[in-house]
């Protein structure tokens, strides 16, 4: 399991490190040639859906890593098994709001069937639109990837009216045992 999430954790990097890469590009380009005063027509709506892919893939990243937003200075003050229950539940919500967010948008993208692009018509929408399922499946392939790693962690955090330790001193020990 840990190698899958090695490799898995390197492919997403790969992936946001090329689409930050091209957007940054992209950027460029379209700032040069608006001072050049001959403004791209295809730029503004590339760059928002490379935006978008970024977002989406990096989320993932962070879900992998997590890195996401949460309160584990509230959660390590509790007992252990207030914790651990704590964590199954938000683990079921994420999990469960992702699986929602692939559902629908493989629904949006069956909508868009023809659709292409306003400024770049050869390009389907669905290509750009694809990020929402394929997206929210690697968020959930992230979670449980990241599953094992996250409950050492809150199983070996601090028994309730122990000093709560950081998340570094946390991932420190979980790294470390493995």
């Amino acid at each position: 399991m840990a190698a899958l999430k090695k490799l898995f954790e390197r492919l997403l990097e790969i992936v946001a490190m090329v689409l930050m890469t091209l957007l940054c590009v992209i950027v460029l380009v379209g700032v040069a040639y608006r001072t050049a005063g001959a403004a791209l027509v295809w730029y503004d709506e590339v760059a928002s859906i490379m935006l978008a892919w970024l977002t989406y893939y990096g989320s993932a990243l962070a879900a992998l890593k997590r890195a996401h937003i949460g309160f584990p200075g509230f959660v390590n003050a509790l007992p252990r098994g207030q914790r651990r229950a704590l964590f199954v539940l938000s683990e079921l919500f994420v999990i469960g709001f992702f699986l929602m967010v692939a559902r629908v948008g493989w629904q949006v993208f069956e909508i868009l069937e023809g659709d292409a692009l306003v400024t770049l018509s050869w390009v389907p929408e669905q290509f750009a639109q694809s990020v929402i399922p394929v997206g929210a499946v690697l968020f959930v392939l992230a979670e449980l990837l990241s599953i094992p790693d996250a409950w050492r962690a809150i199983s070996a955090g601090p028994v309730h009216g122990e000093h709560a330790p950081t998340p570094d001193a946390l991932a420190k020990e979980v790294l470390s045992t493995e």
